[in-house]
C-alpha cells in the first residue's frame, strides 16, 4: 500500500501558492512604480538629507557656543620629552568628547591655533569644549607653559585673503615622518611666519582639529582597505600566473628546447608543460592597515590654513611658505592641498562650493575631515605643544620697539636685520634699562654704541655722565652734540692736560658751598681714599683714623667759611699736611670749629693725636703729596670753590664728560673721589619723592680701569642706583678681570647684556648666562660692532639676539655739525669753570695763606671760653 502523501492540486494548491505569487507582484509593481517616479524618491531622500542636516547644523551650532580657549605661554627654558607631549595628546583626544550627548559629531573636537599677526611670533591656543577645560588647564608640562585662560579673537578684515584645507596624500595608511623634537618641529612654520609685518596688515593661522576615531567610520574604513588589499593581491598572483605561462610557452617554442629534445630522444608530442600558477597570499591585517591596525589613540584630523594681508601677493606668498613649512612633515604620507589646479587657477577652498564649508568650519570650529586624514597621536608630536627651547624665535617690532630720534622714553640699541633682510633701529624702554653691561675686545664696536646711544639721549632731553679715562670718546661725539639746545647743558671736566695751554677745571671734594651734609662729605673722600689705598680697620687703622679726624675739621672749617659768606676761604685736602704737622694752625683750626664737632672728635683731638708719634702721618701724607707733585691734580683740587656739582647735574639734566688722565695710582686716587662722590650724590637724593627725581645715567667705559681705583663703590653703584633713577651703563674687555663685587653685581642686575667678539675664554662668562645659546665659539667669531644681546622689555627678557651695533657717521649723520665743534668745547671748558693751568696751580699754592689768615682771624674774635662749661657763641 503507498503511503506517500498524494500531491495536492486544485483549489487547495492555489490558495497555498497566493502569498508568495502576490508578495512577488508586489515587489514587482513596487520596483516599476520606484523606476518610473524615480524622482519622487530621489526628492524625498533629498528632502531628509537636508531636513537632517538643518538639524545636525544647528545642534552644532549650539554645541560650538559653549566653547572655551587656553592659550599656552612657553617659558625660555621649556624642552618636554616625547612622553610628555603624548600625554597632552590623549589629553587633547579625550577632551574633544567632553559635550552633550546630542552634540553632533562634527562639533567633538579640540582645536590646536597657531597664530601669527606680527605681534609675537606663534601665539599658541587650545580651543574646546567647555568640559574640557579643567582637563586641559593642567598639561603634563608642568611650570615650563603657563596656562592662562583666553577670550575670543576678532580679527579686521583684510584686502587679500586665502584659505586651504591640506589632506595626506600618499599611501594611506602609511605614517607622516617621524620628526626630532631638536631642532623644534615647529621651526619651518616659525620661520615661515618671521617677516609679518603687523602694519601691512599680515596675518597667517593654521587650525589643527583633532577628533577622537569614530568606531563606524573606522571600521568601514578598514574593511575598505582590506578589500583594496585582497583585490590587489589577486591581480597581482593573476599577473604573476599570465607571465609564468607565457614565460613557459616562451621555452618549449624556443630553439634550444627543441634541439634539447632531439638531442635527447624524447618525443615532444604528449602536450605541453603544465604550469601551476601561483597562490594569492595571505593578507596581514597588520601590514594592511598599517596605522589604521590598532584602535589606540588613533584620532581623524583636519587641518586648515588662512592668510591676509592688504597688500596684495603677500598672503599667497605665505601660503606658499606654509605649504613647504609643512612639508618637512612628509613621509610614507604628506600634507598636500586639497583642490584641483586648473592652468593658473587652483579650485579649492578659495573658490565655489568649498569657499562656504571652508568658512563655516572655520567660524564655528567644526571637524568634518577627508577619509584619508587618520593619524596616531605621535604622528602629531610637533604640533601638539608650543615651541619650546630648540626653536629660534624672530624679534618682532611687538618684542623690541623701534628707535625714534628725540623720544625720550625709548634708549637705542642697535640694529636688528629681520628674516626679510629690512633693518630697523631698535630700541629698550628707558624706564627699564636699569643697567647695561657691554663686554668685547677692544675695536669691538662697545663704546661706539655706548656713544650712539648716550648722543641720543643727550638729543632726547636726558641728562648723563660719561666717565672716559682715555678721553677718545669726546672728540669722536663732539661733532654730534654740537648744537646750540645742548651747548648750555655740557661741561668737560678733563685732566688730560692736553695742548700748549691747557684748561683744566676745579674741585674740591671737601667744599661745602654746595649745601652738603658735612658727615656725608667726610665719609666719601675717606672711603675714596682707603678704597684706593688698600685701607681698612685690619690693615691700616690708625691711619684711617686720623684721616677721617683731619677730613672731619677741615669740613668743619669750610662749614664755618661758608656760615661766615666767605666760601674762597675753604680749605681743600691739601691743608690736611698743615693739619697735622703745623700746631699753630691746627689749634686755630680746632678753635674756629669749637662748638661744631662732636664731643668725642674734640676729646681725640686732645687726647689721643698729642701722643701719636710723627711717623704715624706719613702713610697719610704720602698720597697727598703725590697729588700735590702733579700740577694737574694740584690745580683741580686745590681750589676752594669748585664748579663740579654732580648732584646739580643729575636734577639740571646736565651732559658731564669726565676724563680723569689715565690710570695711575694718583689717576685712580682722582677716580676714586669722583666715583664715591657721585655715590654720596646719588643717595642724597633721598630728599626728592621718587617720582620727581630726574632721570640720569652714568657711562663708564673701561670698568677695569675704574674698578680698579673703586671697586666697592662701582658694586654700590650697580645694586642701589635704580631706587633713585640713576641707571649705570658699564664697558669692560674682559669680565673676569673685574674684581667679584663688581662682577656679581653687574650680572645679576644687568637689565641689558650684550657681547661682541672676544677670545672665547673671555667670551664664555657672559654666554653661561644665557645657557650657552648662543655658544661661546659663536659670539667669539662675530664681526666688528655685531652684538649678542639680552635685554628687558615689559618684565620679560629678550634675547639674546643678534644686534647690529650703530656708527655715529651713520646713525647720526644729520646731526653731525664739525664747523660747530670748537665752540661746543670752549662752551663745555666754561659750564665746568675751566681755566689756564697756570693760574689754577698760582692760586692753589696762596690758598693756605687764605685758609691759615681765616681760621686765625676766627679764633682770636672766636677765643677760647673764659668760664669753664661755658662756650662763646660764634658770630659772623
Amino acid at each position: 500500500m503507498d503511503t506517500a502523501a498524494p500531491y495536492v492540486t486544485g483549489p487547495a494548491g492555489e490558495a497555498a501558492s497566493a502569498p508568495f505569487l502576490g508578495l512577488v507582484l508586489g515587489v514587482v509593481h513596487a520596483v516599476g512604480w520606484v523606476i518610473t517616479y524615480w524622482w519622487v524618491v530621489a526628492a524625498a531622500a533629498i528632502g531628509l538629507w537636508v531636513a537632517g542636516e538643518v538639524v545636525v547644523r544647528r545642534l552644532a551650532r549650539k554645541a560650538s557656543a559653549q566653547r572655551m580657549a587656553l592659550e599656552l605661554v612657553p617659558s625660555r627654558h621649556f624642552d618636554p620629552g616625547i612622553e610628555e607631549i603624548f600625554r597632552r595628546g590623549v589629553q587633547l583626544a579625550r577632551a574633544s568628547t567632553s559635550m552633550p550627548w546630542w552634540a553632533p559629531r562634527r562639533s567633538k573636537t579640540v582645536q590646536i591655533r597657531l597664530r601669527a599677526d606680527g605681534s609675537s611670533p606663534l601665539r599658541y591656543r587650545i580651543e574646546g569644549p567647555a568640559g574640557g577645560e579643567r582637563l586641559l588647564s593642567i598639561t603634563p608640562f608642568g611650570p615650563g607653559v603657563t596656562v592662562n585662560r583666553a577670550g575670543s579673537l576678532t580679527d579686521k578684515p583684510r584686502t587679500h585673503v586665502v584659505r586651504a584645507e591640506f589632506i595626506l596624500r600618499g599611501r594611506p595608511t602609511a605614517p607622516l615622518r617621524e620628526v626630532p623634537l631638536s631642532p623644534d618641529p615647529l621651526q619651518p612654520l616659525v620661520d615661515a611666519v618671521s617677516d609679518l609685518r603687523a602694519d601691512l596688515g599680515d596675518l597667517a593661522e593654521i587650525r589643527l582639529d583633532i577628533q577622537r576615531a569614530p568606531k563606524t567610520s573606522l571600521r568601514a574604513r578598514r574593511l575598505q582597505l582590506m578589500t583594496q588589499a585582497r583585490r590587489m593581491e589577486r591581480r597581482e598572483a593573476q599577473r604573476a600566473a599570465r607571465w609564468i605561462r607565457q614565460d613557459a610557452l616562451g621555452i618549449e617554442d624556443s630553439l634550444a628546447w627543441q634541439v634539447q629534445q632531439l638531442a635527447t630522444g624524447k618525443n615532444s608530442g604528449g602536450g605541453r608543460r603544465l604550469v601551476m600558477p601561483p597562490v594569492p597570499r595571505r593578507i596581514d591585517p597588520a601590514e594592511a592597515l598599517g596605522k589604521l591596525a590598532d584602535d589606540d589613540h588613533l584620532v581623524r584630523v583636519q587641518l586648515l590654513v588662512m592668510c591676509a594681508s592688504h597688500t596684495e601677493g603677500r598672503a599667497e606668498a605665505r601660503l606658499a611658505q606654509l605649504q613647504a613649512a609643512l612639508d618637512v612633515f612628509g613621509g610614507g604620507s604628506r600634507w598636500a592641498m586639497r583642490g584641483l589646479r586648473v592652468g593658473p587657477w587652483r579650485i579649492g577652498a578659495d573658490r565655489w562650493p568649498s569657499r562656504r564649508a571652508f568658512e563655516r568650519r572655520w567660524n564655528l570650529g567644526h571637524c568634518q575631515p577627508p577619509r584619508a586624514n587618520w593619524v596616531q597621536l605621535d604622528e602629531l608630536t610637533g604640533l601638539l605643544k608650543p615651541p619650546t627651547v630648540h626653536c629660534r624665535l624672530p624679534l618682532l617690532a611687538g618684542d623690541l620697539p623701534t628707535f625714534a630720534h628725540g623720544n625720550p622714553d625709548l634708549l637705542l640699541q642697535g640694529i636688528y636685520r629681520g628674516p626679510d633682510g629690512r633693518r630697523r633701529l631698535v630700541a629698550t624702554y628707558a624706564r627699564e634699562t636699569l643697567f647695561e653691561v657691554g663686554v668685547g675686545k677692544a675695536g669691538g664696536g662697545k663704546t661706539e654704541r655706548a656713544l650712539a646711544q648716550a648722543i641720543g639721549w643727550a638729543h632726547a632731553g636726558g641728562g648723563l655722565l660719561f666717565v672716559d679715562p682715555h678721553r677718545d670718546s669726546w672728540p669722536r661725539a663732539l661733532p654730534f652734540l654740537a648744537h646750540d639746545h645742548l651747548m648750555e647743558r655740557i661741561a668737560l671736566i678733563d685732566l688730560n692736560a692736553h695742548g700748549p695751554t691747557p684748561q683744566i677745571s676745579c674741585w674740591n671734594p671737601i667744599g661745602m658751598h654746595q649745601g652738603q651734609v658735612a658727615h656725608e662729605v667726610v665719609e666719601a673722600t675717606a672711603d675714596a681714599y682707603a678704597s684706593v689705598l688698600g685701607w681698612d680697620d685690619a690693615t691700616a687703622p690708625r691711619a684711617l683714623t686720623i684721616f677721617t679726624a683731619a677730613l672731619a675739621v677741615l669740613v668743619a672749617v669750610n662749614e664755618a667759611a661758608c656760615h661766615a659768606g666767605k666760601p674762597e676761604d675753604q680749605a681743600t685736602i691739601f691743608h690736611i699736611r698743615s693739619l697735622l704737622t703745623d700746631p699753630a694752625f691746627r689749634a686755630a683750626a680746632l678753635t674756629v670749629i669749637e662748638g661744631r664737632l662732636d664731643e668725642e672728635t674734640r676729646s681725640w683731638w686732645h687726647t689721643v693725636f698729642p701722643t701719636l708719634p710723627a711717623d704715624a702721618f706719613a702713610v697719610v701724607l704720602n698720597p697727598i703729596a703725590r697729588l700735590a707733585a702733579n700740577p694737574v691734580t694740584r690745580a683741580f683740587l686745590g681750589q676752594p670753590v669748585g664748579v663740579y656739582n654732580i648732584r646739580a647735574a643729575m636734577d639740571t639734566k646736565m651732559i658731564v664728560w669726565v676724563c680723569p688722565g689715565g690710570n695711575g695710582p694718583t689717576d685712580r686716587l682722582i677716580t676714586a673721589l669722583l666715583a664715591r662722590d657721585l655715590l654720596r650724590a646719588v643717595r642724597s637724593r633721598r630728599d626728592t619723592p621718587e617720582d620727581q627725581r630726574v632721570p640720569f645715567r652714568p657711562y663708564f667705559d673701561e670698568l677695569i680701569t675704574l674698578t680698579g681705583a673703586a671697586p666697592e663703590t662701582i658694586a654700590a653703584m650697580f645694586e642701589d642706583f635704580r631706587k633713585y633713577r640713576v641707571h649705570v651703563h658699564g664697558m669692560t674687555q674682559l669680565l673676569g678681570r673685574l674684581p667679584i663685587p663688581v662682577k656679581q653685581s653687574l650680572v645679576q642686575n644687568a637689565s641689558t647684556l650684550a657681547s661682541t667678539a672676544g677670545s672665547q675664554s673671555a667670551i664664555t662668562p657672559i654666554t653661561a648666562e644665557w645657557g650657552d645659546h648662543p655658544s661661546p665659539e659663536v659670539v667669539a667669531s662675530l664681526d666688528r660692532f655685531e652684538h649678542y644681546m639680552s635685554l628687558n622689555v615689559e618684565g620679560r627678557r629678550v634675547g639674546p639676539v643678534r644686534i647690529t651695533g650703530p656708527h655715529l657717521d651713520d646713525l647720526f649723520a644729520d646731526y653731525a655739525r664739525p664747523h660747530e665743534a670748537a665752540a661746543l668745547e670752549h662752551a663745555a671748558q666754561t659750564a665746568a669753570g675751566a681755566a689756564p693751568l697756570p693760574q689754577l696751580t698760582h692760586r692753589a699754592e696762596k690758598q693756605l695763606t687764605r685758609v691759615t689768615r681765616f681760621v686765625t682771624r676766627h679764633a682770636a674774635a672766636t677765643g677760647p671760653s673764659t668760664r669753664p662749661g661755658k662756650k662763646k657763641r660764634y658770630q659772623p
